[in-house]
């Protein structure tokens, strides 16, 4: 007959350890879920990442090279749980690193240390991975069964599996490789999936910079690569997004791909001008100055735009000539009413696109429709974290830096659910 483990459960006090921690992920999600643990080791190269780290978590954590760590202190661990996560470098497997794999003298190759340092230490009794799930493609499939051997051998049952942070609370479609290794013969039940409650228009600020609208160079850029994109039969398309739907996964440099997550306004308000920008041609606007194309969402989105200090650098809205009694005809008959001073706003009825739909043919018709990259915050959002969270991270750290840590992190809502069904 055979005999089945024992669910683990920690019914002692832990002790965290974080390599390649960013900004804490596995911490936050301790925190959130009103866990008391002890920050015993944070080993993370990059300054930055350590800055915002000690901004959240109220520590003061020097960077530290995994390749020169030795000593993890692990002791009396018959009164302590030591809770070791390794997120190592994922650019070496995933596609956009050219899949060079683990190897010494990758990034991911940084794995081996970890391997090092379970040997140089006493062992912790849970182990928490977290990578890409090309971790365990045919490509690298070799070097993740010798590391799932290699932690065998010391004494650790082993259960990993795929978790897409849309079944678990945010609407981001990433999808992580997921490894739990508990010391000693016991059972591991990852989360079961929960319902989905949000879109990402739920996860949108109200207002806007202007600065994280896309040019009409950039736009068309993307719009110029879409097509060739999908000639070449490839699967990267740029498709803007109402917002009514869930995110694509967050990348490290938000905005400067084609398929990352954009934010297009559904329904267009105009002001009234005595300046002539353009005329009005089938429902848009031709001709339009660069500086005359400023929308503002009617819609649930609602990304106003914020002031840029004046000196005509202020934003604008989409302007029509002067009409009387504020109604134009466009060539095929149909009506767009505007907002003139003490006449009732209304929105664009047909000619503009209502909604938005995600084939890169009905790109070409958003012409004078502003389209957005995802705001820091958003991105952040979309990681699990909450606003008063993000508020100590903007205090120390740069938009760019930001976007990096967003993208090299672990969704919080995920690491909570797995920490979740470990806890007595």
């Amino acid at each position: 007959m055979l005999e089945l483990f024992e669910p683990y459960k920690i019914d002692k006090p832990i002790r965290l350890i974080e390599l390649f921690a960013g900004y804490g992920s596995q911490a936050l999600a301790l925190e959130n879920m009103g866990v008391e643990f002890e920050h015993h080791a944070v080993v993370e190269f990059d300054k930055y990442a350590v800055k915002s780290y000690n901004a959240l978590h109220g520590t003061g954590f020097e960077p530290e090279d995994i390749t020169q760590v030795h000593d993890l202190e692990i002791t009396d661990t018959d009164k302590y749980t030591y809770i070791m996560t390794y997120s190592f470098p994922c650019q070496d497997l995933s596609l956009a690193g050219k899949g060079r794999g683990m190897g010494k003298g990758t990034r991911s190759g940084l794995l081996w240390e970890v391997e090092r340092l379970l040997k140089e230490n006493d062992l912790p009794q849970v182990l928490l991975m977290e990578n890409v799930t090309q971790v365990h493609g045919t490509k690298h499939k070799e070097d993740f069964v010798r590391w799932t051997q290699f932690l065998a051998k010391l004494g650790y049952s082993n259960q990993w599996q795929d978790l897409n942070a849309k079944h678990y609370g945010i609407p981001q479609n990433r999808n992580r490789t997921f490894m739990v290794s508990i010391l000693g013969d016991y059972e591991y039940h990852f989360p079961k999936p929960i319902e989905l409650k949000y879109l990402l228009k739920d996860f949108l600020e109200n207002e806007v910079n202007e600065k994280y609208y896309l040019s009409d160079k950039m736009l068309n850029f993307f719009k110029e690569n879409d097509k060739k994109q999908k000639e070449q039969g490839n699967g990267f398309a740029f498709e803007p997004t109402d917002g009514d739907t869930v995110a694509s996964a967050v990348t490290t440099r938000n905005g400067s791909r084609m398929d990352d997550n954009f934010i297009v306004s559904k329904g267009i308000t105009y002001k009234r001008t005595n300046k002539n920008y353009g005329t009005l041609q089938g429902g848009k606007w031709d001709n339009l100055h660069e500086s005359a194309r400023r929308v503002y969402d009617s819609d649930y989105i609602s990304p106003t735009v914020t002031t840029m200090g004046g000196g005509n650098l202020e934003p604008k809205v989409l302007i029509p000539e002067d009409t009387k009694k504020g109604y134009s005809e466009t060539q095929d008959g149909d009506g767009v009413y505007i907002n003139r001073p003490h006449q009732k706003r209304g929105i664009v009825q047909k000619g503009m696109i209502q909604t938005i739909k995600t084939t890169s043919d009905d790109i070409g018709v958003v012409e004078n429709l502003r389209i957005r990259k995802l705001t820091p915050r958003e991105c952040l959002r979309l990681m699990g974290l909450k606003d008063n969270q993000i508020d100590k991270m903007q205090a120390v750290q740069s938009n760019n830096q930001l976007y990096k840590q967003a993208g090299n992190s672990i969704v919080v809502n995920v690491l909570e659910a797995i920490f979740r069904e470990m806890m007595a």
